[in-house]
């Protein structure tokens, strides 16, 4: 059975997949697809032109305000890949209710290293002792995500 949070996601993963055009190649059809549960660090392929990207879903009170800060995901594979110079796109789903949700984008050239900072590794006595997660500090890109719809 999913948490709260894992139905939040799976919400915000599909509702960019039908709701957003592929920013790469601008396909008028919706080829944005859910990539398997658990793919690291991206969430979303176009099936046109293999375009990648994550997908970060948010409650909100208020869905023309993003927090300044919101949760990642698993700290090494994104550590492993910023090594290397690699960021992938990050579409933001801010959600209130299911009639009020917006989808704001941050293009990975706009995305910093700095923005991204690990959390606490989980105690030795947690379900996944040691798995360690990250923050994405918002204020700390080159620019503030674009609201897209």
């Amino acid at each position: 059975m999913a948490t709260n949070k894992q139905e939040l996601g799976n919400f915000g993963e599909e509702f960019v997949a039908k709701s957003i055009a592929c920013p790469s190649c601008k396909s008028l059809e919706k080829t944005l697809k859910l990539l398997p549960q658990n793919f690291k660090c991206a969430d979303l392929i176009c099936d046109f032109c293999g375009y990648l990207a994550q997908v970060k879903s948010v409650t909100v009170k208020d869905i023309d305000l993003l927090p300044q800060k919101i949760l990642g995901a698993a700290w090494k594979p994104q550590k492993e890949r910023m090594d290397s110079g690699i960021y992938f796109p990050l579409f933001i789903v801010a959600y209130k209710d299911k009639k009020n949700v917006s989808v704001y984008f941050l293009p990975s050239d706009l995305q910093t290293t700095k923005m991204f900072t690990p959390r606490k590794p989980l105690s030795e006595s947690a379900r996944r002792a040691g798995w360690q997660g990250f923050m994405i500090d918002l204020s700390l890109g080159l620019s503030a995500p674009t609201k897209l719809i």
